[in-house]
Protein backbone atom coordinates (compact mmCIF):
# COMPACT_ATOMS: atom_id res chain seq x y z
CA UNK A 1 0.00 0.00 0.00
CA UNK A 2 1.66 3.53 -0.77
CA UNK A 3 0.21 6.01 1.59
CA UNK A 4 -0.24 2.79 4.81
CA UNK A 5 2.77 2.85 6.74
CA UNK A 6 3.02 -0.54 8.87
CA UNK A 7 6.05 0.86 10.80
CA UNK A 8 4.77 -0.72 14.26
CA UNK A 9 5.12 -4.12 12.73
CA UNK A 10 8.32 -4.55 13.33
CA UNK A 11 8.06 -3.45 16.49
CA UNK A 12 5.22 -5.76 17.99
CA UNK A 13 6.67 -8.59 15.88
CA UNK A 14 9.49 -9.10 19.16
CA UNK A 15 6.59 -8.66 21.01
CA UNK A 16 4.93 -11.69 19.41
CA UNK A 17 8.22 -13.47 19.03
CA UNK A 18 9.10 -13.22 22.43
CA UNK A 19 5.78 -13.66 24.15
CA UNK A 20 5.48 -16.99 21.88
CA UNK A 21 2.51 -15.24 20.23
CA UNK A 22 0.90 -16.47 16.62
CA UNK A 23 -1.74 -14.66 14.82
CA UNK A 24 -4.55 -16.66 13.89
CA UNK A 25 -7.12 -16.21 11.51
CA UNK A 26 -10.38 -14.10 11.17
CA UNK A 27 -13.17 -14.58 13.86
CA UNK A 28 -16.38 -13.54 14.71
CA UNK A 29 -16.04 -11.13 17.41
CA UNK A 30 -19.29 -8.84 18.57
CA UNK A 31 -18.19 -5.07 18.95
CA UNK A 32 -19.07 -5.45 22.84
CA UNK A 33 -15.74 -7.34 22.94
CA UNK A 34 -13.51 -5.50 21.10
CA UNK A 35 -14.22 -2.92 23.46
CA UNK A 36 -13.50 -5.24 26.42
CA UNK A 37 -10.68 -6.26 24.87
CA UNK A 38 -9.14 -2.81 23.93
CA UNK A 39 -9.55 -1.70 27.74
CA UNK A 40 -7.32 -4.77 28.22
CA UNK A 41 -4.87 -3.21 26.18
CA UNK A 42 -5.63 -0.51 27.49
CA UNK A 43 -4.24 -1.54 31.09
CA UNK A 44 -0.98 -2.60 30.22
CA UNK A 45 1.97 -0.88 32.21
CA UNK A 46 5.39 0.56 31.12
CA UNK A 47 6.85 -2.43 33.90
CA UNK A 48 4.93 -5.32 32.63
CA UNK A 49 1.84 -4.92 34.32
CA UNK A 50 -0.86 -6.49 32.60
CA UNK A 51 1.54 -7.69 30.07
CA UNK A 52 0.40 -11.09 29.53
CA UNK A 53 -3.20 -10.18 29.84
CA UNK A 54 -2.71 -8.16 26.66
CA UNK A 55 -0.83 -10.20 24.72
CA UNK A 56 -3.91 -13.08 25.03
CA UNK A 57 -5.76 -10.10 24.12
CA UNK A 58 -4.07 -8.58 21.50
CA UNK A 59 -3.79 -11.91 19.79
CA UNK A 60 -7.46 -12.39 20.00
CA UNK A 61 -8.37 -9.30 18.76
CA UNK A 62 -6.45 -9.32 15.33
CA UNK A 63 -8.54 -11.91 14.47
CA UNK A 64 -11.50 -9.71 14.22
CA UNK A 65 -13.11 -8.10 10.86
CA UNK A 66 -11.90 -4.98 9.56
CA UNK A 67 -15.20 -3.95 9.87
CA UNK A 68 -14.35 -3.60 13.99
CA UNK A 69 -11.61 -1.24 13.20
CA UNK A 70 -13.35 2.00 14.18
CA UNK A 71 -14.38 0.26 17.44
CA UNK A 72 -10.27 -0.39 18.13
CA UNK A 73 -9.06 3.54 16.93
CA UNK A 74 -12.14 4.99 19.38
CA UNK A 75 -9.62 3.30 21.75
CA UNK A 76 -6.44 5.80 21.35
CA UNK A 77 -5.36 7.80 24.05
CA UNK A 78 -2.84 9.75 25.81
CA UNK A 79 -0.90 6.54 26.51
CA UNK A 80 2.28 5.83 23.65
CA UNK A 81 2.31 2.25 25.22
CA UNK A 82 -1.00 0.84 25.12
CA UNK A 83 -2.09 3.27 21.83
CA UNK A 84 1.08 1.15 20.23
CA UNK A 85 -0.68 -1.86 20.95
CA UNK A 86 -4.01 -0.90 19.68
CA UNK A 87 -2.39 0.81 15.95
CA UNK A 88 -0.34 -2.60 15.75
CA UNK A 89 -3.67 -4.52 16.01
CA UNK A 90 -5.03 -2.21 13.68
CA UNK A 91 -2.33 -2.92 11.02
CA UNK A 92 -2.52 -6.67 11.41
CA UNK A 93 -5.88 -6.71 10.95
CA UNK A 94 -5.72 -4.71 7.21
CA UNK A 95 -2.51 -6.32 6.58
CA UNK A 96 -3.90 -9.79 6.89
CA UNK A 97 -7.30 -8.06 4.83
CA UNK A 98 -5.68 -6.57 2.15
CA UNK A 99 -7.57 -3.43 2.98
CA UNK A 100 -10.60 -4.81 0.74
CA UNK A 101 -13.16 -4.73 3.57
CA UNK A 102 -12.61 -1.35 5.30
CA UNK A 103 -15.79 0.06 6.61
CA UNK A 104 -15.07 3.11 4.48
CA UNK A 105 -18.21 5.18 5.72
CA UNK A 106 -17.35 4.62 9.26
CA UNK A 107 -13.63 5.58 8.65
CA UNK A 108 -15.02 8.79 7.70
CA UNK A 109 -17.47 9.70 10.36
CA UNK A 110 -14.40 8.60 12.68
CA UNK A 111 -12.30 11.14 11.01
CA UNK A 112 -14.88 14.15 11.37
CA UNK A 113 -15.39 13.60 15.30
CA UNK A 114 -12.14 15.72 16.53
CA UNK A 115 -13.45 14.14 20.21
CA UNK A 116 -11.31 11.21 18.90
CA UNK A 117 -7.79 10.69 19.89
CA UNK A 118 -5.29 12.78 16.79
CA UNK A 119 -3.10 9.54 16.51
CA UNK A 120 -6.61 7.54 15.54
CA UNK A 121 -7.84 10.33 13.31
CA UNK A 122 -4.45 10.33 11.33
CA UNK A 123 -4.33 6.30 10.93
CA UNK A 124 -8.10 6.11 9.85
CA UNK A 125 -7.13 9.27 7.29
CA UNK A 126 -4.44 7.09 6.14
CA UNK A 127 -6.72 4.23 5.77
CA UNK A 128 -9.39 5.91 3.97
CA UNK A 129 -7.01 7.60 1.40
CA UNK A 130 -5.11 3.89 0.87
CA UNK A 131 -8.73 2.79 -0.45
CA UNK A 132 -10.21 5.86 -1.42
CA UNK A 133 -7.58 8.69 -2.80
CA UNK A 134 -10.43 10.81 -4.24
CA UNK A 135 -10.97 10.92 -0.48
CA UNK A 136 -8.74 13.48 0.20
CA UNK A 137 -10.00 16.57 -1.95
CA UNK A 138 -13.14 16.17 0.30
CA UNK A 139 -11.94 15.88 3.75
CA UNK A 140 -8.47 17.77 3.96
CA UNK A 141 -9.76 21.82 3.40
CA UNK A 142 -12.11 20.94 6.22
CA UNK A 143 -9.05 20.65 8.20
CA UNK A 144 -7.91 24.30 8.68
CA UNK A 145 -8.75 24.36 12.16
CA UNK A 146 -8.44 21.17 13.39
CA UNK A 147 -6.68 20.27 16.48
CA UNK A 148 -5.13 16.74 15.16
CA UNK A 149 -1.85 19.00 13.66
CA UNK A 150 -1.00 16.34 11.41
CA UNK A 151 -4.48 17.22 9.71
CA UNK A 152 -4.37 20.79 9.75
CA UNK A 153 -0.71 20.25 8.07
CA UNK A 154 -2.74 18.97 5.35
CA UNK A 155 -4.96 20.99 4.93
CA UNK A 156 -2.50 24.24 5.13
CA UNK A 157 -0.47 22.47 2.41
CA UNK A 158 -3.83 22.09 0.30
CA UNK A 159 -4.63 25.93 0.64
CA UNK A 160 -1.04 26.91 -0.07
CA UNK A 161 -1.07 24.81 -3.36
CA UNK A 162 -4.00 26.05 -4.41
CA UNK A 163 -2.91 30.18 -3.27
CA UNK A 164 0.09 29.33 -5.65
CA UNK A 165 -2.11 28.66 -8.42
CA UNK A 166 -4.38 31.55 -8.02
CA UNK A 167 -1.36 33.92 -7.75
CA UNK A 168 -0.52 32.64 -11.17
CA UNK A 169 -3.87 34.34 -12.52
CA UNK A 170 -4.84 37.01 -10.13
CA UNK A 171 -3.04 38.34 -7.33
CA UNK A 172 -5.77 39.68 -5.37
CA UNK A 173 -7.61 36.24 -5.36
CA UNK A 174 -4.30 34.44 -3.54
CA UNK A 175 -4.37 37.11 -0.69
CA UNK A 176 -7.14 35.73 1.11
CA UNK A 177 -6.20 32.56 0.27
CA UNK A 178 -2.53 32.71 1.60
CA UNK A 179 -4.21 34.49 4.94
CA UNK A 180 -6.14 32.13 5.66
CA UNK A 181 -3.31 29.58 5.53
CA UNK A 182 -1.12 31.26 7.47
CA UNK A 183 -4.05 31.73 10.15
CA UNK A 184 -3.88 28.34 9.94
CA UNK A 185 -0.42 27.20 10.16
CA UNK A 186 1.45 25.70 13.39
CA UNK A 187 4.62 24.01 11.53
CA UNK A 188 7.03 26.99 11.30
CA UNK A 189 7.83 26.09 7.50
CA UNK A 190 4.45 26.40 6.74
CA UNK A 191 4.33 29.48 8.16
CA UNK A 192 7.31 30.94 6.82
CA UNK A 193 6.18 30.09 3.25
CA UNK A 194 2.70 31.90 3.84
CA UNK A 195 4.09 34.84 5.44
CA UNK A 196 6.76 35.41 2.40
CA UNK A 197 4.39 35.30 -0.20
CA UNK A 198 2.46 37.78 1.22
CA UNK A 199 4.99 39.96 2.17
CA UNK A 200 5.90 39.73 -1.59
CA UNK A 201 2.32 40.71 -2.24
CA UNK A 202 2.76 43.95 0.23
CA UNK A 203 0.88 42.36 3.13
CA UNK A 204 1.89 42.69 6.75
CA UNK A 205 2.59 39.92 8.55
CA UNK A 206 3.44 39.75 12.51
CA UNK A 207 5.25 36.40 12.99
CA UNK A 208 5.17 37.34 16.80
CA UNK A 209 1.52 37.62 17.37
CA UNK A 210 0.96 34.73 14.99
CA UNK A 211 3.18 32.11 17.25
CA UNK A 212 2.77 34.27 20.73
CA UNK A 213 6.17 35.05 21.27
CA UNK A 214 7.44 37.50 24.24
CA UNK A 215 9.42 40.52 22.63
CA UNK A 216 9.65 43.07 25.26
CA UNK A 217 11.86 41.90 28.34
CA UNK A 218 13.83 43.19 31.55
CA UNK A 219 17.06 41.65 31.44
CA UNK A 220 20.02 41.30 34.34
CA UNK A 221 23.47 39.71 33.84
CA UNK A 222 26.54 38.91 34.87
CA UNK A 223 25.43 36.57 37.85
CA UNK A 224 28.71 34.19 38.74
CA UNK A 225 28.37 30.70 36.91
CA UNK A 226 32.33 29.43 37.08
CA UNK A 227 32.85 26.12 37.21
CA UNK A 228 28.71 25.90 35.99
CA UNK A 229 27.93 26.64 39.33
CA UNK A 230 25.55 29.09 38.78
CA UNK A 231 22.70 26.67 37.26
CA UNK A 232 21.68 25.58 40.81
CA UNK A 233 22.28 28.61 42.33
CA UNK A 234 19.40 31.14 43.31
CA UNK A 235 20.73 34.50 42.75
CA UNK A 236 18.51 37.15 43.72
CA UNK A 237 16.03 37.15 41.09
CA UNK A 238 14.75 33.88 42.43
CA UNK A 239 15.19 34.83 45.95
CA UNK A 240 13.30 38.52 46.03
CA UNK A 241 12.17 39.35 42.54
CA UNK A 242 11.67 42.72 42.03
CA UNK A 243 12.17 43.94 37.99
CA UNK A 244 13.22 47.76 39.39
CA UNK A 245 15.90 46.79 41.25
CA UNK A 246 19.21 45.88 41.67
CA UNK A 247 21.45 43.22 42.90
CA UNK A 248 24.92 41.67 43.71
CA UNK A 249 26.87 40.23 40.85
CA UNK A 250 29.47 38.54 39.05
CA UNK A 251 31.21 42.02 38.72
CA UNK A 252 29.70 44.22 41.46
CA UNK A 253 25.82 46.03 41.58
CA UNK A 254 23.50 45.22 38.42
CA UNK A 255 20.35 46.38 37.71
CA UNK A 256 17.31 45.44 34.76
CA UNK A 257 17.48 46.76 31.13
CA UNK A 258 14.40 46.84 29.08
CA UNK A 259 14.92 45.25 25.75
CA UNK A 260 12.87 44.73 22.88
CA UNK A 261 13.81 41.92 20.06
CA UNK A 262 12.40 42.97 16.58
CA UNK A 263 13.16 39.64 15.45
CA UNK A 264 10.15 37.73 13.74
CA UNK A 265 10.42 34.76 15.48
CA UNK A 266 11.38 36.31 19.27
CA UNK A 267 14.97 35.69 19.68
CA UNK A 268 16.91 37.71 22.09
CA UNK A 269 20.42 37.63 21.21
CA UNK A 270 22.32 38.00 24.90
CA UNK A 271 25.73 38.46 23.57
CA UNK A 272 24.40 41.73 21.74
CA UNK A 273 22.20 43.51 24.25
CA UNK A 274 24.05 42.23 27.60
CA UNK A 275 28.41 41.92 25.99
CA UNK A 276 30.19 38.76 25.94
CA UNK A 277 30.24 37.13 29.51
CA UNK A 278 31.38 33.87 30.13
CA UNK A 279 30.66 31.55 33.21
CA UNK A 280 27.58 33.77 33.66
CA UNK A 281 24.09 33.46 34.62
CA UNK A 282 21.34 35.98 32.74
CA UNK A 283 17.85 36.35 33.83
CA UNK A 284 15.04 37.65 31.83
CA UNK A 285 11.42 38.83 33.26
CA UNK A 286 8.23 39.50 31.40
CA UNK A 287 4.79 40.47 32.81
CA UNK A 288 1.62 39.29 31.05
CA UNK A 289 -1.79 40.46 31.68
CA UNK A 290 -4.13 38.00 31.10
CA UNK A 291 -8.11 38.42 31.15
CA UNK A 292 -9.01 34.87 32.38
CA UNK A 293 -7.18 31.74 34.17
CA UNK A 294 -6.19 29.09 31.45
CA UNK A 295 -3.83 26.51 31.02
CA UNK A 296 -1.00 27.41 29.02
CA UNK A 297 2.80 26.02 27.81
CA UNK A 298 5.32 27.98 27.82
CA UNK A 299 7.52 26.92 25.15
CA UNK A 300 11.46 28.45 24.87
CA UNK A 301 14.89 27.43 22.81
CA UNK A 302 17.60 27.96 24.43
CA UNK A 303 21.29 27.50 22.86
CA UNK A 304 22.38 26.71 26.73
CA UNK A 305 21.16 25.76 30.09
CA UNK A 306 17.86 27.30 30.83
CA UNK A 307 15.11 27.32 33.74
CA UNK A 308 11.73 29.11 33.05
CA UNK A 309 9.24 30.30 36.22
CA UNK A 310 5.63 31.28 35.57
CA UNK A 311 4.10 32.96 38.49
CA UNK A 312 6.92 31.41 40.96
CA UNK A 313 6.53 27.50 39.90
CA UNK A 314 9.41 26.21 38.07
CA UNK A 315 8.36 24.62 34.45
CA UNK A 316 11.26 23.52 32.81
CA UNK A 317 14.61 23.02 33.65
CA UNK A 318 17.94 21.96 31.17
CA UNK A 319 20.97 21.73 32.14
CA UNK A 320 22.17 21.48 28.09
CA UNK A 321 24.76 23.81 26.46
CA UNK A 322 25.50 24.32 22.36
CA UNK A 323 24.06 21.12 21.75
CA UNK A 324 21.31 22.84 19.08
CA UNK A 325 18.59 25.13 19.14
CA UNK A 326 15.18 25.31 17.75
CA UNK A 327 12.09 26.79 17.88
CA UNK A 328 9.73 25.00 20.62
CA UNK A 329 12.85 23.26 22.20
CA UNK A 330 11.58 22.74 25.83
CA UNK A 331 7.94 22.48 26.86
CA UNK A 332 7.15 24.02 30.39
CA UNK A 333 2.90 23.47 31.03
CA UNK A 334 1.36 26.34 33.74
CA UNK A 335 -1.48 28.17 34.21
CA UNK A 336 -2.37 32.35 34.00
CA UNK A 337 -3.80 33.66 36.28
CA UNK A 338 -6.58 36.64 35.84
CA UNK A 339 -4.31 39.64 35.66
CA UNK A 340 -0.91 40.06 35.93
CA UNK A 341 1.33 37.04 35.41
CA UNK A 342 5.44 36.70 36.13
CA UNK A 343 7.56 34.92 33.76
CA UNK A 344 11.30 34.84 34.59
CA UNK A 345 13.50 32.92 32.74
CA UNK A 346 17.14 31.87 33.86
CA UNK A 347 19.86 31.74 30.91
CA UNK A 348 23.62 30.11 31.75
CA UNK A 349 26.33 30.76 29.64
CA UNK A 350 29.50 28.21 30.23
CA UNK A 351 33.27 28.98 29.99
CA UNK A 352 33.85 26.84 26.96
CA UNK A 353 35.72 28.69 24.01
CA UNK A 354 35.43 27.32 20.91
CA UNK A 355 33.59 29.26 18.25
CA UNK A 356 30.49 27.18 17.99
CA UNK A 357 30.19 27.88 21.90
CA UNK A 358 29.92 30.94 21.70
CA UNK A 359 26.03 31.65 21.43
CA UNK A 360 23.95 32.78 24.24
CA UNK A 361 20.29 33.36 23.61
CA UNK A 362 16.89 32.57 24.03
CA UNK A 363 13.35 32.79 22.31
CA UNK A 364 10.29 32.14 24.26
CA UNK A 365 6.20 31.82 23.45
CA UNK A 366 3.02 30.82 25.44
CA UNK A 367 0.52 29.16 23.56
CA UNK A 368 -1.78 26.18 24.07
CA UNK A 369 -1.53 22.72 23.63
CA UNK A 370 -2.22 23.06 19.90
CA UNK A 371 0.79 25.80 19.39
CA UNK A 372 -1.88 28.39 19.07
CA UNK A 373 -1.00 31.68 20.56
CA UNK A 374 -2.16 32.30 23.94
CA UNK A 375 -2.43 36.50 23.52
CA UNK A 376 -1.75 38.45 26.33
CA UNK A 377 -0.98 42.23 26.69
CA UNK A 378 2.83 42.41 27.89
CA UNK A 379 2.95 45.43 30.38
Amino acid sequence: MNRFRFHQLTWFATICVSGGLAVAGRADIEDGQIRALVDTIRAVGPEGENHREAMDAWQRLVRADADHIPTILAGFGEDPLSTNWLRSAVETIVERDGGQSLPLDRLERFIQDDSHAPRARRLAFELLLDAEPAAARRLIPGFLEDPCLELRREAVAEALDRADELLANDADQAVPVFREALVAARDPDQVGRAAAKLRKLGQSVDLPRHFGFITTWKLIAPFDHVDSRGFDTAYGPELNLDPTGTYKGKEGMIGWIDYTTEDPYGMVDLNQVLGRYKGAIAYAYAELESPEPRDVQVRLGSITANKVWLNGELLTANNVYHAGMYMDQYVGRGRLHAGKNVILVKIAQNEQTESWAQRWQFQLRVCDQYGTAVLCQTR
